[in-house]
């Protein structure tokens, strides 16, 4: 990753490549790398922009494991590197799994107990 960050400052002095392409402006499209070739000639190389990948529904966090791919690009990736094997694998993180579960066994228990208690009181 660093090397990416490294040539964008050279590139806006570099005068020793042409662009590729239909027009030269330095768009957040049109970014190159140069770099020197094996027969010394120095060439213009695209740099593919880079998303921020799949988000957690809940927190909006970065889902770990899963790669940083453009929306269109996850269509030809195979299953198991779109999603993690888990419940809501490839949408939520596993803190808010964990949550989740967490907060339908408590509603459950409360409910339990709350049944429990109407009983007692109906006994009464």
């Amino acid at each position: 990753m660093s090397f990416e960050f490294r040539s964008l400052k050279n590139n806006m002095a570099d005068n020793r490549v042409t662009r590729a392409g239909r027009h030269s402006y330095n768009t957040k499209s049109a970014r190159i790398r140069t770099i020197r070739t094996p027969g010394g000639k120095y060439a213009a190389q695209k740099i593919k922009k880079t998303t921020k990948g799949p988000r957690c529904s809940d927190c909006k966090t970065a889902l770990p494991g899963i790669k940083h791919l453009k929306s269109s690009a996850y269509k030809n990736s195979k299953k198991r590197e779109r999603t993690v094997s888990r419940a809501y694998g490839g949408a939520t993180c596993a803190n808010c799994v964990k949550m989740r579960i967490v907060r339908a066994f408590l509603l459950e228990e409360q409910k339990a107990v709350k049944k429990l208690l109407a009983e007692r009181a109906s006994k009464k």
